[in-house]
């Protein structure tokens, strides 16, 4: 999309960062080149219309992904899209208000954690996806409680720091994430 030059660098150099990745995201979602293309567009008038504001804010991937995000469910209201309910539906499995990036970034979890070391992987595994007590742990693993919580905090810290750069992951304005490359497209890109 050809800019004018009266827009503040800071918008045409995010837009300019993030335009192909935000298309082939679109794409992903609505299976329509053209679709996604118009829904784009509506997200470079919305960037558009802040202006020097632009500039003020502090994840501008963020910001555009949760624009286009807001635009597809635009989209998808006004042509009146919706996903069929199967006569199986249960209430209880579809919570109300659900986390699908997250949900969906748990394809990335079983590689990074067998990049982590040893120990690290250890407490992850125990205590936070099997459900073992700290307490248990630490009298599992000759250790006391406080070393534990300072284990757990530090291996949590590293997983979270390994999850951001090994599967893209991009955090909206909330710190929450609002979505990420899978591990085998980064993997396809680079050969």
């Amino acid at each position: 999309m050809s800019v004018t030059s009266t827009q503040p660098p800071c918008l045409l150099n995010a837009w300019a960062e993030n335009e192909n990745a935000l298309l082939h995201w679109l794409l992903s979602q609505v299976h329509d080149r053209d679709q996604a293309a118009d829904i784009l567009h509506d997200v470079f008038l919305q960037t558009l219309s802040q202006g020097n504001a632009f500039c003020e804010i502090q994840a501008p991937r963020a910001w555009l992904y949760q624009v286009a995000r807001n635009c597809l469910v635009n989209y998808y209201r006004k042509n009146n899209r919706y996903l069929a309910l199967n006569h199986d539906f249960d209430v209880e499995d579809h919570p109300t208000n659900p986390s699908e990036p997250v949900d969906d970034l748990t394809q990335c979890l079983p590689r990074v954690l067998n990049e982590m070391a040893p120990e690290d992987r250890d407490i992850i595994r125990c205590c936070d996806i099997d459900g073992m007590a700290l307490q248990v742990y630490a009298t599992a693993n000759d250790l006391t409680l406080p070393a534990t919580k300072s284990r757990i905090q530090r291996a949590r810290k590293r997983l979270r720091n390994l999850m951001v750069v090994n599967c893209q992951v991009v955090l909206d304005e909330q710190g929450s994430v609002c979505c990420f490359t899978p591990r085998a497209s980064i993997e396809s890109d680079r050969s």
